[in-house]
């Protein structure tokens, strides 16, 4: 696996050594293109179908192709794929508990020259409410490769997030990600718990803090729905968990948290960060760096927020 590679390519480059030994593993584009793409459509031109810019139609192809048996992948741009299938999804592989893999690119904000429209930054609010479903975000090119296996051989619907630039690795080869939950630095009365790329901003801001004498945890939240027992003993040294994620704040990974920590009373005081669209949608230009910055989901800024309390 290459270092430099972006997740998108990761993915589909094991899903390509998994479809040659399998037949039955498909691909649903709705006219996406990728160097890995190009090898799967020109080696297993039977496997793989273009449904053109049509995401719903995608996901009633992938349907068909499901009930006769096939193991199936659904890939386009992120906030099309979950929110503009969202009635799709929640009828066919979530209603019918079927074993589709719905594939986005473009997690949180890292379109961020495209504007709102494909800024995926409700996708965990409402796919992770619907049943059967398991929301996988990547966060280095280790996992992803993982996730390719990871939901081959599940029986029931998931949805793979993934970021669109070249992210660096964190995870050692041989990682096993069926827990879930991945501890990078050890938990601490104050532990940062984020998912997907901000894992990274995550990893700096516990580096900057111990340079100044805090220790802060850090845990990778790359499955959802959290299950209660792994996440009762990954924090069971935290006193504070201050969520992070390029995510509306309502019903994303924090809330996750804060419905745990509420239903199974744990003694946690939970600390939300994420970006909050009460007052309008995001329009702000200038990279993602930026939007980060106006949302407070940089480092320095959560640093400040952590150091304070």
């Amino acid at each position: 696996m290459q270092k430099k590679t972006t997740m998108r390519d990761t993915f589909w480059n094991r899903v390509y050594e998994l479809a040659k030994e399998d037949r039955d593993v498909i691909i649903v584009s709705a006219d996406m293109g990728a160097p890995a793409l190009d090898k799967f459509r020109s080696d297993l031109p039977g496997q793989y179908v273009n449904a053109g810019i049509a995401e719903q139609n995608a996901l009633l192809i992938a349907t068909g192709l499901a009930l006769k048996g096939k193991k199936v992948y659904a890939y386009a741009i992120a906030p099309f794929i979950t929110m503009r299938c969202f009635e799709q999804i929640r009828l066919y592989p979530a209603g019918m508990n079927l074993p589709i893999t719905v594939v986005g690119v473009g997690a949180g904000v890292c379109y961020e020259e495209s504007g709102p429209t494909h800024h995926a930054v409700e996708d965990i609010s409402i796919l992770r409410i619907l049943p059967h479903m398991t929301i996988y975000s990547a966060s280095d090119n280790q996992m992803t490769h993982s996730f390719a296996d990871i939901t081959y051989r599940q029986k029931s619907p998931n949805y793979v997030r993934l970021d669109r630039i070249v992210l660096p690795n964190i995870y050692p080869d041989g990682t096993d990600f069926s827990e879930g939950l991945g501890i990078l630095r050890p938990v601490a009365e104050k532990t940062i718990i984020a998912t997907g790329s901000m894992i990274n901003t995550a990893l700096q801001v516990s580096d900057t803090l111990r340079e100044k004498g805090i220790s802060v945890g850090v845990i990778d939240a790359y499955s959802i729905p959290i299950q209660i027992e792994k996440f009762r003993k990954a924090t069971k040294n935290a006193s504070v968990l201050y969520t992070l994620e390029e995510h509306t704040l309502p019903g994303g990974l924090g809330s996750q948290v804060c419905e745990l920590v509420m239903d199974y009373n744990l003694p946690l005081k939970v600390r939300r960060s994420g970006f909050d669209f009460s007052q309008g949608y995001c329009y702000t230009y200038g990279g993602r760096m930026e939007i980060h910055r106006q949302y407070d989901l940089d480092v320095e800024s959560l640093v400040s927020k952590i150091e304070a309390e």
